[in-house]
């Protein structure tokens, strides 16, 4: 049988960011796979180094442009561990409303991606008109679409009005909606079940060797999820289901991604239902005393993991991020083996990519 070699990337239609593959076929089906990153290497974590507390907030907002938020917020509550601090109940829950925002534009630009890589051009302008109200109601909070500058050392800078909180309400009723209808064509498009059935398979026990989390490892069977499993304000307070399927195929990935997204538009509507009078922010002084502390959130691709050290000045020592896209994409010559060369698309796109997070 003839034995070829296809490379994908670093520039090519199906990638939106530079990452590179060989792609070994038998024929149409692949035997092996190589992947090369690297391209957008920033080295932000030495920069963090070079910046104050402060101004590395702005800095490790811009690892990704999807979840900017949680980013921040990770970070801010990492800095508030070492100086004893505690944000406001009202800040906590602004930062875990554009969290929930942000796990909603995440995963139904994800669900349109995908669409559009394997031809379904309906559910990707469904899946992306409605990605709109997310975005629409990030704006209004924040002033931004993809980098919002909410955070600060001690809370937050933006609150939500009265006016603000009754608009929104009826733009996430609106979402609710729509959601629901496009899940029902997602459930019932033969199409697309064909395409992601059995493709881009993830054992429960390959998830855990590759410590892979969020989503995919949900789809696998893997029962985890930072906003449950280790709660802060407000999460302690709320109640909500952490969908969960063990096909840990790409249709699995769907259908998670897509309960996950009505449970965050449901916690919205319960964060500004509940959401506490107060301030949003205490003063925080520029210095950090010597120590180091972690934090942890759970951002729409998974576990998100921040360490800073202090030396007592006003500069970190040491910033490490743990972002979840990188053991997704370990995983890739693992899901890619055996697949068609048709599939390959699906596949890449099943995991959720995000090449300038894992990069960095």
């Amino acid at each position: 049988m003839t034995k070829t070699v296809i490379p994908i990337g670093p520039q090519h239609p199906l990638l939106k960011e530079p990452l590179a593959f060989q792609i070994m076929l038998e024929g149409e089906r692949v035997t092996d796979s190589t992947m090369r990153m690297g391209y957008v290497h920033r080295g932000i974590e030495r920069l963090c180094q070079e910046r104050t507390f402060i101004q590395n907030i702005h800095l490790v907002e811009r690892v990704c442009g999807i979840c900017s938020h949680v980013h921040a917020m990770t970070y801010c509550r990492a800095v508030e561990l070492l100086l004893g601090i505690n944000v406001p109940p009202r800040a906590a829950y602004l930062r875990a409303l554009l969290c929930e925002l942000e796990r909603i534009h995440s995963h139904l630009l994800w669900l349109g991606v995908l669409a559009r890589n394997v031809g379904l051009d309906t559910i990707f302008m469904y899946a992306w008109r409605d990605r709109e109200v997310a975005l629409d109601i990030m704006e209004a909070l924040s002033g931004g679409r993809v980098s919002h500058a909410v955070n600060i050392i001690g809370g937050v800078r933006s609150d939500v009005t009265p006016e603000q909180r009754e608009e929104i309400l009826e733009q996430l009723t609106t979402l609710d909606r729509q959601v629901n209808w496009l899940l029902g064509v997602v459930e019932h498009e033969r199409s697309l079940q064909t395409r992601t059935k059995g493709v881009g398979l993830l054992s429960l026990q390959q998830v855990r060797r590759y410590c892979v989390v969020g989503p995919v490892a949900r789809a696998s069977g893997l029962d985890a999820d930072m906003r449950r499993d280790e709660p802060r304000t407000p999460y302690d307070r709320l109640s909500f289901n952490v969908p969960m399927h063990t096909a840990g195929d790409v249709w699995a990935r769907t259908l998670v991604r897509m309960q996950e997204t009505l449970i965050s538009v449901e916690l919205c509507r319960d964060i500004l239902k509940e959401m506490p009078e107060g301030p949003l922010a205490v003063r925080a002084p520029r210095r950090v005393p010597p120590g180091e502390a972690i934090s942890r959130s759970e951002a729409p691709r998974g576990e998100l993991f921040y360490y800073v050290r202090s030396d007592g000045s006003d500069t970190p020592a040491r910033v490490k991020i743990r972002t979840p896209t990188l053991p997704s994409l370990l995983t890739l010559p693992q899901q890619l083996k055996g697949v068609t060369m048709a599939d390959v698309s699906v596949v890449l796109s099943g995991v959720d990519l995000c090449i300038a997070c894992a990069d960095r």
